[in-house]
């Protein structure tokens, strides 16, 4: 390799601890190099990368060959899981107990480096990631595959508008493998979407070609993250089943639900450990979406239940699954908007708080912090987000206390926390 890099080279590098983002951190010429987040690779082993992204002040590449592996290194089930495939999947090279130790580990980091926390501290968190049932593949429930420009469906490589044509994906649902969505063209859409509900509901969208493109350098490659309703019903019913907190919901199948089909009551089960709702208690769901952890507390405490929610199909959700509860209101608006304007007020005993990948900000967690509630469940799907929000609350008196971690993602690089918050004191 020259003294300045350029996309392609190849050069041999061991690899370091894992990294927010399905990589670990390497570094060419020595412990003081220059760093490139390597793909493909796992901690310890001796590989050569090839560089796949240059920036100032770090390189992106692949693992293409492993001179020394790992013991945690597994074969791949997925054919289209390597270099220069399918981007969905981080981890199908690593066993799946050592996926949990990768995960366990890159929550440790964020919390020191961007939450602030102390060894010590972290410590006795005793970060540990847990999985779900059903085990590592086949559990996925909503699926997003691109269309080419010959009208083929497929998965998106790594950082990429490219589509790598694919017979099936792996960590679907098998009612979704089954299909055959992959086996025809597509030539009138930009993508399809597959959803198989948790009440036994299965339904196909398509993204109509003139529909604005995604970012797949955003969110989940696997499914999509914007829920503005641009899609086309192919088949199957225009509303689904899910079955969670001992209750039935019903939505649009594009409409926000948790992958996995055990995540739903395996968050809920958290958030009520950890808050331990008390008859009477007033309470708010934020980013409440349908309204899954509004109804799990209101029918702890039989109090008022605030949720919050911007999105009209989750308002219209929450609206209608809600409906047999009583003292149980919906504000459609963005959460930030409705506690600077006061479309909620205080007095409030318990928050909880389920933003999106980038996070709650320094905003709306003042503006919780300042309405004094009793508890906040922080659930978080990005530990990077969420360990930012965890500084700023402690920037206003307030104390990690807890801190839950879950595989609702196997293979992936993606890490579902639930935090409990309470103020010093």
């Amino acid at each position: 390799m020259t003294d300045e890099p350029i996309e392609g080279d190849r050069v041999e590098v061991t690899v370091g601890a894992p990294a927010h983002g399905g990589h670990c951190v390497a570094r060419i010429g020595g412990p003081h190099g220059r760093v490139v987040f390597v793909r493909h690779a796992l901690p310890g082993e001796r590989v050569t990368v090839e560089l796949t992204e240059l920036h100032k002040g770090y390189l992106r590449g692949d693992a293409v060959e492993v001179h020394e592996a790992s013991p945690d290194r597994v074969a791949a089930p997925c054919a289209f899981a390597h270099p220069g495939g399918c981007g969905g999947c981080d981890l199908q090279h690593v066993a799946p107990d050592a996926q949990l130790r990768w995960k366990a580990a890159v929550v440790r980091e964020l919390l020191g480096r961007m939450g602030g926390l102390s060894t010590e501290r972290i410590d006795e968190l005793d970060v540990r990631v847990q999985p779900l049932p059903g085990g590592p593949l086949g559990w996925r429930s909503r699926v997003r595959y691109a269309v080419d420009a010959a009208g083929r469906p497929g998965l998106l490589q790594h950082r990429s508008h490219q589509v790598v044509p694919v017979d099936r994906c792996l960590i679907a649902r098998p009612e979704l493998q089954e299909l055959g969505v992959t086996a025809r063209l597509w030539p009138d859409a930009a993508a399809v979407e597959v959803v198989a509900s948790t009440g036994g509901d299965v339904s196909v969208l398509a993204r109509p070609a003139d529909a604005p493109a995604l970012d797949p350098a955003a969110g989940d490659p696997l499914v999509d993250d914007d829920h503005s309703g641009s899609r086309v019903l192919v088949d199957g019913p225009a509303e689904v089943r899910e079955l969670a907190a001992g209750r039935e919901w019903r939505l649009p199948p594009e409409g926000f639900w948790q992958v996995h089909p055990a995540a739903a009551d395996t968050l809920v089960t958290a958030v009520l450990e950890l808050l331990r709702p008390a008859t009477g208690e007033i309470s708010w769901d934020l980013y409440g979406g349908a309204g899954l952890f509004a109804a799990a507390l209101n029918m702890r405490t039989g109090a008022r239940t605030t949720v919050v929610e911007s999105s009209p199909g989750g308002v219209a959700a929450a609206r209608r699954n809600l409906a047999d509860l009583t003292g149980v209101e919906v504000v459609a608006a963005k959460v930030d908007v409705a506690l600077s304007r006061r479309r909620i007020t205080a007095p409030v005993d318990l928050v909880v708080l389920d933003p999106p990948r980038v996070g709650a900000g320094a905003k709306v967690v003042r503006a919780i912090a300042a309405a004094r509630p009793r508890a906040v469940a922080y659930v978080a799907c990005d530990p990077a987000a969420l360990s930012r929000d965890v500084q700023t609350f402690a920037a206003e008196g307030w104390r990690l206390a807890e801190l839950r971690a879950y595989d609702c993602f196997p293979m992936t690089q993606h890490i579902e926390c639930v935090a409990l918050l309470l103020p010093e004191g």
